[in-house]
């Protein structure tokens, strides 16, 4: 028997903020007061808008466009929170605005729309697809499908479905590559964002995709696992945004560096480690960056090469930072798990011009440490 078994098997999530000693009655209070925040609150904090009688959508607050990177995690926050008004009106408009019917990228979702919804790009970004699907399947989970948009399983499979095989048959390229199982950062590309590898996901997809397509997302889990092992500088633990195939940076454009998509990693070996503790590798990882940030202020985070070498640069989303780096405490055990938790626990929500990523991320963080991430299994098999 491993030496520790992941939510999947057990059932049983972890609330970190309950074993670091806060109260029951103050972790419900801020999960109630981030949503409201982040949803209902006033301009300072909210990100969502409701549009019309019956669509809703994030807004990048920074970029003043919506992109399904954004309402992707809008929908994954509102099937945590069991708020199907919130993620039906998300994916109305998503459906509505960014689907694509037409060229290369039919079946796929257009990456940034202006609020009014009008096509700012005709690309996909492969991150919003893997969301959408995970979050329509536990939609599927826990409310049951109605007519469409609102089939949610079979939309979720379809889109699954599409980022397999797209071009086989037609034009336009897949999200993953067929040889090698890993995410592309684009479709038409050939390397990766390791912020994109979620192994944890793909598990789930390799249970509840169509059959035939049931085999690539189990080979993929392990891929992706496999690749985060090279991405990972080996003493910073921190990965660069965009990454070959091999896992050494790619810095054509600049973005072979830890920023602002790199900081999802380390959320991401966290919820991994929480739900299936399948590589324990992410556990050492985890602490390294921890390790790398103990200090260091978040008024005095950069950008950073992986190995950990500063810019001038200074971080663009420095809650967001904080905010997965105390994510990974649900896969570290070293010294700094707690003071990472304590640190997110005494910053609020950001505000202002740049507060959408970063208070994306925060919700996340919170709703994973107070065991709030979870799986939402089908009816019958919880």
């Amino acid at each position: 028997m491993k030496e520790h078994q992941g939510a999947y098997c057990t059932g049983t999530y972890r609330n970190l903020l309950a074993e670091y000693g806060y109260g029951e009655e103050a972790i419900q209070r801020r999960l109630d007061e981030t949503w409201e925040q982040l949803f209902e609150g006033d301009e300072e904090t909210r990100i969502y808008y409701p549009s019309g009688e019956d669509m809703g959508y994030m807004l990048d607050t920074g970029n003043l466009d919506v992109r399904t990177e954004g309402m992707s995690y809008g929908m994954m926050m509102a099937v945590q929170y069991d708020r199907q008004d919130v993620f039906d009106r998300i994916w109305k408009w998503t459906v509505t605005y960014m689907y694509m019917t037409e060229g290369d990228n039919a079946g796929y979702f257009a990456w940034s729309c202006a609020p009014d919804g009008k096509r700012l790009s005709n690309g996909p970004a492969p991150d919003g697809e893997e969301y959408f699907a995970l979050a329509l399947l536990f939609a599927s989970h826990r409310w049951g499908d109605r007519e469409a948009p609102f089939n949610y399983g079979t939309q979720a499979r379809d889109l699954l479905r599409t980022c397999l095989h797209k071009g086989e048959d037609g034009p336009g390229y897949p999200m993953w590559n067929p040889d090698n199982k890993l995410i592309k950062f684009v479709p038409n590309c050939e390397f990766s964002d390791p912020s994109y590898h979620l192994p944890h996901f793909y598990e789930l997809f390799a249970l509840w995709a169509y059959p035939e397509d049931r085999a690539f997302w189990k080979e993929a889990a392990e891929a992706s696992r496999q690749y985060l092992h090279l991405a990972c500088h080996p003493v910073t633990g921190l990965a660069p945004e965009y990454a070959y195939y091999d896992g050494t940076p790619n810095n054509e454009r600049g973005y072979g560096h830890f920023f602002s998509d790199a900081y999802r990693v380390a959320a991401n070996l966290g919820l991994d480690w929480e739900w299936f503790a399948a590589d324990p590798w992410q556990r050492e990882a985890v602490g390294k960056i921890q390790a790398f940030f103990a200090d260091k202020e978040p008024e005095d985070y950069r950008r950073y090469t992986i190995s950990g070498e500063p810019f001038e640069e200074p971080a663009l989303h420095p809650v967001g930072l904080l905010a997965t780096n105390a994510m990974a405490s649900l896969a570290a055990d070293g010294p700094q798990a707690k003071a990472c938790v304590d640190l997110f626990w005494n910053t609020p929500v950001r505000t202002g011009k740049r507060r959408y990523y970063d208070n994306c991320l925060y919700l996340f963080a919170l709703l994973a440490l107070s065991g709030n991430y979870r799986i939402w299994m089908p009816r019958g098999e919880a």
